[in-house]
């Protein structure tokens, strides 16, 4: 429910979104779950445009993600419709239904076919969607669309968000310049596997789709894959990108063409800048924490590592407390089941050793610790050994106020 109080931990100011060719928004108010204010968005696509995207790896997805999965490999986008206060989530034949009507009334509208119409949706589980709010909207969203209205659409699909989350990079390929911007929401619900909450990025490159992908799946990997504010993914989590072909550039033959060296940058940081945002707006979070870990025997299990220290509430609760109990981050690093080191395992808070090659610093002076925890940016370090494994994951403190939004989710 958007209302509550702005995150300390997000950015000062919400960035200028340039107009992305080929791709129209526009917002409306369905009254699905929220009152005077817009919970649905359309967006519409040139002809030609290409897509890729991930989503979440549970067991039990929503409906819009199974409808997301099947058309994918068509490669094809002509339209993107969202709504937020209603997930579609297990509701069997009548969820597959809802997505199906919501594909059919704006293919009708924008004259493709059902299957070029991507579908996501965010809110609570297991409710009926009123998918007769949506369709009854629709042509009025379809006669509004606009090139400038994608900030508008960053905010009609806030659930508890604090505040809207959006990204702009460009970049140059074969002596064009392309534009790459997106969008996300997310608070809690947070551990993405393989995608994050929900995500959409638009850019005017010519790229075809199996390039798209793969690029698309690299990018997810040290961003989305690599956040978690409580531990819990989602069933909805859904990442997207659309190319629509009109920045002029020759369309690249292979993920790995020399020419994308620029875009393949350029998408990494903004996925990295979306996934931190969502990190910054944590459910009651207060702190905003970097964790890093180097000497593993891989990447992999860097991460591995990074992550079950990001998820530990004890780790999160101390952060919290402003406490540097370095032996809660040592318990996390053995929970993990990696490989480690004990006479290299080391620890330090905001650059300071508390713990170094297997045992506690003597003599440590605590009070540049303090001063450290004290801030809202938060780092640590973790050496498990001297492999040439290292990852970076991202997380926020655990407070009161998380349980004060989760408790009162549904009322």
């Amino acid at each position: 429910m958007p209302g509550h109080l702005r995150s300390p931990l997000a950015p000062a100011r919400f960035p200028e979104l340039p107009e992305i060719a080929g791709a129209r928004f526009a917002v409306g108010e369905a009254g699905i779950r929220y009152r005077g204010r817009p919970d649905l968005a359309l967006a519409a696509l040139d002809p030609g445009t290409t897509v890729a995207g991930v989503f979440t790896r549970s067991q039990v997805p929503g409906h819009p993600v199974l409808w997301c999965r099947r058309i994918l490999p068509r490669g094809r986008a002509r339209a993107l419709v969202v709504n937020a206060g209603n997930a579609n989530v297990f509701r069997g034949r009548e969820g597959d239904e809802a997505v199906r009507l919501k594909a059919q009334s704006v293919a009708e509208l924008l004259g493709c076919r059902p299957e070029d119409v991507f579908v996501a949706s965010t809110g609570v589980i297991g409710e009926r969607l009123p998918v007769e709010k949506i369709t009854a909207i629709l042509p009025d969203l379809a006669r509004n669309l606009r090139a400038d209205a994608l900030a508008a659409v960053a905010r009609a699909i806030m659930t508890t968000d604090t505040f809207p989350k959006a990204a702009v990079r460009s970049c140059a390929m074969g002596g064009h310049r392309l534009r790459l911007v997106g969008i996300a929401k997310g608070s809690g619900m947070i551990a993405p596997q393989m995608a994050t909450m929900l995500a959409f990025l638009f850019t005017d490159a010519a790229i075809p789709a199996p390039v798209l992908q793969a690029l698309l799946v690299s990018a997810c990997e040290p961003s989305f894959n690599a956040i978690t504010v409580d531990g819990d993914t989602s069933t909805s989590d859904t990442l997207l990108l659309f190319a629509t072909g009109r920045a002029g550039n020759a369309p690249p033959a292979s993920p790995e063409a020399p020419e994308l060296a620029g875009f393949r940058d350029a998408l990494l940081d903004l996925c990295v800048d979306l996934a931190t945002q969502v990190v910054r707006d944590g459910e009651g979070a207060q702190k905003f924490i970097t964790i890093e870990v180097t000497g593993a025997i891989d990447a992999a299990s860097a991460r591995r590592i990074g992550l079950t220290i990001a998820n530990s509430p004890l780790v999160k609760t101390a952060i919290a407390g402003e406490d540097a109990n370095w032996g809660r981050v040592v318990a996390a690093v053995g929970r993990a089941g990696e490989p480690v080191d004990l006479g290299r395992l080391s620890v330090a808070f905001g650059g300071h050793w508390v713990a170094r090659d297997g045992g506690a610093v003597p003599g440590l002076d605590e009070a540049p610790i303090a001063a450290h925890l004290r801030g809202r940016e938060i780092h640590i370090t973790v050496v498990v050994g001297d492999g040439p494994g290292q990852a970076r994951v991202w997380t926020c403190d655990l407070t009161h106020g998380y349980i004060d939004i989760n408790g009162s989710y549904r009322s």
